[in-house]
């Protein structure tokens, strides 16, 4: 890892990060960027931007190991949660959101990222907020997360929220 001097050596901020829960758990693209437009050394700034922002834990949600190695590298500790779609949809948002729950409560503070802050993204974490009774309905996780990051959701980020719905039925903390 490159070792930064002067204004730099704080790091940048992740593009488009937002708070979900203060000072617990953000969300942004991928540190770096993504595809064509990532770069090594702004991924390496925003690896230290989030060491010296006291960030614990980033949880990946790339299908993909896309910069693990790079946060292992950095000393920044990782948890690589894959979000699939489909048949799989449920049990991949289960894991994600029972580990959340482990994590929170151990006092990590946690950066989710996928590739960008779009519609599977926003939809999942909009999903924890409403599976860990965080906020009590659909149209309530719709209307905070759509202000808070100023994405539309979308049908798929709505179905990731119905579908949070309906696990928190069965196995959310009390």
């Amino acid at each position: 890892m490159t070792t930064l001097r002067g204004k730099w050596a704080d790091g940048i901020e992740p593009r488009n990060f937002k708070w979900v829960l203060l000072d617990q758990v953000a969300i942004s693209e991928r540190p770096g960027g993504s595809g064509s437009a990532h770069r090594k050394v702004r991924r390496e700034e925003e690896i230290i931007w989030l060491r010296v922002n006291g960030f614990t834990r980033i949880v990946s949600l790339l299908q993909s190991p896309h910069n693990l190695a790079a946060y292992e590298e950095g000393g920044m500790p990782y948890s690589h949660i894959p979000l699939y779609y489909g048949s799989n949809g449920a049990v991949s948002l289960k894991v994600l959101y029972s580990s959340m729950d482990r994590l929170i409560s151990a006092g990590e503070k946690i950066l989710l990222h996928a590739d960008g802050v779009d519609d599977r993204l926003v939809g999942a974490m909009g999903g924890y907020l409403l599976w860990s009774k965080r906020l009590a309905t659909n149209i309530q996780v719709i209307e905070v997360m759509e202000k808070l990051t100023k994405v539309h959701l979308s049908s798929e980020g709505r179905k990731i929220i119905a579908v949070a719905s309906i696990i928190g039925l069965h196995d959310a903390p009390s």
